[in-house]
């Protein structure tokens, strides 16, 4: 079976629909198809379809609801196909967080994986997968789509050591090193180690709780991380979870007005931005001024190079201002517009047991390390990051 995410070629320029299908190549020569339609309405065209390139035919759809198609018959490169039970559906992106439930049980059928949506609009975890071992191509499709759709993912029960930790990432992409040096793991540069017990080089504690604030990693890169890996090592009795908020269903539920007046705004990226000059971690500060590193600009909004959708996205601790404000009225915009569209519907917290994965798609999320927990224990993961495009 394959899964992937496909883009539909629209017929007319006002339309534009994603798909996720999964291909099942045993049906007796046929290829059993089933699509997940979002955003939009109007003309539908299938395209090009992987494995046996048969071309899809050409519907009207309905504004919303589902057309069910049982038999379309084609013929490409003398060679026929039947494709079998097509479900079209074109919802709104908020409607898609309802269809979850029954998207994942299609995803999954074949694959001896569990998927179950954790949330309406955020996360789900994934059980009956050990990534200490090797799997099949489909498997590892599964996960990537489960991640892309889902936002953020939990893959508990988990035995890494850091190099195995490496290596399940890896099944992601190409890891991105840590532009922080000193808490990696030993011999091995694409993992680092989080913990509240680290110290600076003066003795004091590396990471500051206060700082501890929604943000989405390393945007001061060009190209910053398609997706960040937690892996949890050892945590305390109670508290210090991770929450993660989908920033696209931040960005719709936002008035017309409100996304017209940020969908242009670009920001500009430090290491550290002023506003946190006197909580920073001095080592990395100094860093910071030594290499002297000139601003990287993003968009304050970027689209999803998958979905096709949009989300706000930044990091309040890297950003230095926005284009066309100072550094204190970025910082104050910023903070309102995270109080207007962060919302209790559209995060979730994760509590973290010893052996849990996280993995979030920075594209699509921001997160934060939760400071609720007696700070005398030791709260421990593994971190590692897959490279990603530039921002648009």
């Amino acid at each position: 079976m394959h899964v992937g995410i496909k883009r539909c070629r629209p017929r007319d320029d006002d339309t534009v629909l994603w798909g996720r299908y999964v291909e099942h190549d045993h049906l007796s020569g046929a290829a059993r198809h089933r699509w997940q339609l979002s955003h939009h309405y109007g003309q539908y065209s299938a395209g090009k379809l992987k494995q046996n390139e048969c071309q899809g035919a050409s519907r009207c759809l309905k504004r919303t609801g589902t057309q069910k198609f049982e038999r379309l018959y084609h013929q490409h490169k003398g060679i026929s196909c039947l494709l079998i039970h097509i479900n079209l559906v074109v919802v709104s992106t908020t409607q898609t967080a309802n269809m979850r439930d029954e998207n994942m049980s299609a995803l999954t059928e074949d694959q001896g994986l569990q998927i179950r949506p954790i949330s309406k609009y955020i996360g789900a975890e994934v059980t009956g997968v050990d990534l200490t071992q090797s799997i099949d191509e489909g498997t590892r499709r599964a996960l990537r789509n489960a991640l892309v759709e889902n936002i953020a993912i939990v893959i508990p029960d988990q035995h890494f050591t850091p190099q195995q930790f490496a290596v399940a990432a890896e099944l992601f992409g190409d890891l991105m090193p840590d532009q922080i040096k000193s808490n990696l793991v030993k011999d091995l540069p694409m993992v680092s180690i989080l913990s509240n017990l680290e110290k600076d080089s003066n003795g004091k504690q590396a990471k500051v709780p206060k700082n501890a604030t929604w943000h989405t990693d390393h945007t001061n890169k060009e190209l910053p991380p398609n997706f960040t890996f937690l892996y949890a090592v050892e945590m305390p009795e109670r508290g210090g979870g991770t929450s993660v908020v989908n920033m696209n269903a931040a960005y719709e539920a936002l008035p017309a007005e409100k996304r017209a007046e940020i969908d242009n705004m670009k920001t500009a990226n430090v290491r550290i931005s002023s506003a946190r000059l006197t909580t920073a971690n001095r080592d990395v500060l100094a860093e910071q001024v030594e290499m002297g590193d000139p601003p990287v600009i993003h968009p304050l909004v970027r689209t999803h190079p998958e979905r096709g959708t949009k989300a706000i996205w930044f990091h309040t601790g890297k950003t230095e201002h926005i284009e066309g404000m100072n550094a204190s009225e970025s910082q104050e915009f910023l903070a309102n517009l995270l109080e207007e569209s962060v919302k209790p519907e559209f995060s979730y917290t994760h509590n973290w047991t010893v052996g849990d994965m996280l993995i979030v798609d920075n594209r699509s999320a921001l997160h934060k390390a939760g400071s609720d927990y007696d700070m005398s224990q030791h709260r421990m993961l593994y971190r590692t990051m897959v490279c990603g495009d530039r921002p648009y």
